[in-house]
C-alpha cells in the first residue's frame, strides 16, 4: 500500500540489558517523528529511565507510530514521554499507534506515558500488546482527555479506541478493549462519560497482590471523582472518570509508588519531565 507523503510512519525499537548490575539500551533505532533522549538514572544504574519525544508535535489522521521494546532478563526501565500526546482533528482517516513489548524473566517494565489529548473530531487508535515471561512485571497507565476542555470543548465527533493485551506462553493474562465513539449522547451518560472528560486506567502485571494494597489504593483517591480499583489474578487494575488530568496523575503516581515500595523495593523517583 502506498504511503500518504502527508503522513507520519514514525518508529522506534528498543532493547535493554542488564549487565554487571545496570540496565543499558543495547538497540536503540529510530524514525521521524519518533525518538528517545539519552538514558538517564536518577535512581542508580539498576533502573534506566527513558524519555520518548514526538517531534512533530501530535498525530493526524493517516499517521502510523509503531514503537517495540525488549527487556532482557533482570533488566529495569521506567519509560514515559517528553510531554502531553495530542489528536488532532481526523481527515477522514484514523491515527493509529502499535506498541509491542517483550518483557523477560524477571525484568520489569513501568511504562508511563503523559496524559493523550484527543481534539474534538479525532479518530484515533491505540494497540498495545505486552509478552511477558515468568518472574517479569509490567506497571503501566493511559490516560486520556477527550477534547481541549480549557476551550469549552467537547468530545462529539470522532472515535477512540485502546485495545491492550497481556499474554504469557500463549496465556492471556489481561485482555482490555475499550471504544468511545465521539457524540453528545456518549458524552454525557453515565454509562459512558457522564459529562466527565478525563479517563484513565492502571494496571500491574505479574503477580498477585493482597486485599490490604487494594484497599490502600482505594484510599488514595481522595476525591469525589468516579474511580474504581480491582484485585486480579496476576495483579491489579485502577480505573479513573473526572474531570482532572492533575487529579488522576496524582493519584496514579500515589499508588504508582506504593506499588514500588511494596512490590519492587523500591524508592520513589519521579520523572523529571512531569516536573516541568
Amino acid at each position: 500500500m502506498a504511503q500518504n507523503p502527508s503522513s507520519w510512519y514514525g518508529n522506534l525499537n528498543l532493547v535493554y540489558a542488564h549487565r554487571l548490575g545496570k540496565t543499558e539500551v543495547i538497540e536503540n533505532s529510530h524514525q521521524a517523528p519518533l525518538k528517545v533522549q539519552r538514558p538517564f538514572y536518577p535512581e542508580g544504574a539498576l533502573v534506566c529511565h527513558s524519555v520518548i519525544l514526538h517531534t512533530a508535535g501530535g498525530m493526524v489522521g493517516g499517521d502510523r507510530l509503531s514503537t517495540n521494546i525488549h527487556l532482557k532478563p533482570d533488566s529495569r526501565t521506567l519509560i514515559t514521554t517528553a510531554s502531553a500526546g495530542k489528536v488532532y482533528r481526523s481527515n477522514g482517516k484514523d491515527a493509529k499507534q502499535t506498541i509491542d513489548i517483550h518483557i523477560d524473566a524477571h525484568a520489569c517494565l513501568e511504562w508511563l506515558p503523559q496524559e493523550t489529548i484527543l481534539f474534538n473530531g479525532a479518530m484515533y487508535r491505540q494497540d498495545l500488546r505486552i509478552e511477558l515471561a515468568e518472574g517479569g512485571h509490567y506497571l503501566g497507565w493511559e490516560i486520556i482527555r477527550f477534547g481541549r476542555s480549557a476551550r469549552g470543548e467537547k468530545f462529539t465527533s470522532g472515535s477512540w479506541r485502546s485495545h491492550t493485551e497481556v499474554w504469557r506462553k500463549e496465556i492471556p493474562l489481561w485482555i482490555d478493549r475499550q471504544w468511545l465513539p465521539g457524540n453528545e449522547q456518549v458524552f454525557h451518560s453515565e454509562n459512558s462519560l457522564g459529562g466527565n472528560p478525563v479517563v484513565g486506567s492502571l494496571v500491574w502485571i505479574g503477580s498477585s497482590v493482597t486485599p490490604e494494597i487494594v484497599d490502600k489504593a482505594r484510599l488514595l483517591l481522595t476525591s469525589k471523582s468516579l474511580g474504581g480499583v480491582s484485585r486480579l489474578q496476576n495483579g491489579f487494575l485502577c480505573r479513573y472518570r473526572g474531570e482532572s488530568t492533575s487529579e488522576v496523575r496524582y493519584w496514579f503516581t500515589l499508588v504508582w509508588q506504593m506499588l514500588r515500595q511494596l512490590e519492587l523495593d523500591s524508592s520513589n523517583s519521579i520523572p523529571r519531565v512531569w516536573q516541568i
